[in-house]
């Protein structure tokens, strides 16, 4: 239903947690093929299967940016707090407009049975979304429905209009044309071209900066999602006490931003709480070849800053 929305020209917005994600994994990989715009909330909670429904997790991470058969990447965000939900919602609406491409929005449910005072922003006051909208033929009297711009972004055609007719569904398609295409080459070039959209989300946006704590130093204790609060009080108790350490957290998982490697490169040790078993460490080790470390708890309650301090004194005393 959300993708035939955004087929209509709407924006197709659904939620689940982790086993309704796993169960439309096929849904999201035709909407990687058609490149329309959709996002995906996983409130996410223990598992596998029926797991813990109750309690939280943070173990859906590889499911978002990986969990889908050949070659389908996503944009993946995550929300660190209950009112930071509303600014990483809307981020996710644009970029699945302007980058027309579904966007996996993460949150738990920690975060979804928290609450926080929060002031409702005014309309007027939010960053525009600018739809590529197609307006008539773009090439000669044709339209060619995966003609892309500079961010490698194909235009949204709503259906009915003349002229903008042109081919859905799941097999590969033609470069431009979108075309059913066995050819081998232009599956490897549409492939790359998919991934390489993907990673141009990043460069509208500006690049990663630390959250607290010095800029450069000993222990860099890198989190995302709802660890956020428990690392933030224990930088600040740590920092007070005079430790060289410092604070990053991630709203953008896929594509990273720049500048990570950069803030990743300036400290001696690097420290990853997760609620899971080392989702974020092994993307984080793969992709900068840093000797993160991880600090996992898969127990369906969230870190304590208490926990978050001590591990990072260790780190910090060995």
């Amino acid at each position: 239903s959300a993708i035939g929305a955004s087929f209509g020209g709407a924006l197709g917005v659904t939620a689940s947690s982790g086993p309704g994600i796993a169960l439309k994994g096929e849904a999201l990989g035709l909407a990687v093929m058609l490149e329309l715009p959709l996002v995906v909330i996983n409130v996410q909670r223990g598992g596998p299967s029926t797991g813990l429904p109750t309690k939280t997790e943070q173990a859906d991470l590889l499911q978002a940016v990986n969990g889908r058969n050949g070659e389908a990447p996503v944009v993946v965000i995550a929300a660190n707090s209950p009112s930071d939900c509303f600014e990483v919602s809307y981020e996710a609406c644009r970029i699945a407009i302007e980058h027309m491409t579904p966007v996996i929005m993460l949150s738990d449910g920690y975060i979804a049975n928290g609450a926080e005072p929060w002031r409702f922003p005014k309309a007027s006051d939010l960053p525009s979304i600018t739809p590529p909208m197609a307006k008539g033929p773009n090439k000669g009297d044709d339209y060619l429905p995966y003609i892309r711009d500079n961010k490698l972004v194909r235009s949204w055609a709503i259906p009915g209009i003349a002229g903008l007719e042109h081919r859905v569904g799941g097999l590969e398609k033609e470069v431009d044309t979108g075309n059913v295409s066995y050819d081998p080459e232009n599956h490897h070039e549409m492939v790359k071209i998919r991934a390489a959209k993907v990673e141009a989300v990043a460069e509208g946006i500006p690049e990663q900066e630390m959250d607290s704590g010095e800029p450069s130093g000993k222990v860099l204790v890198l989190g995302w999602g709802s660890t956020y609060g428990a690392i933030k009080t224990a930088m600040q108790e740590m920092t007070g006490e005079g430790y060289k350490v410092g604070h990053a957290h991630l709203r953008y998982i896929k594509p990273f931003l720049k500048g990570l490697e950069t803030i990743l490169k300036s400290y001696e040790k690097v420290l990853i709480p997760e609620m899971n078993d080392g989702q974020l460490l092994q993307l984080i080790r793969s992709e900068f070849l840093v000797d993160a470390q991880g600090l996992n708890k898969i127990k369906g309650v969230p870190f304590s800053a208490a926990e978050i301090k001590n591990a990072v004194a260790e780190m910090y005393n060995n």
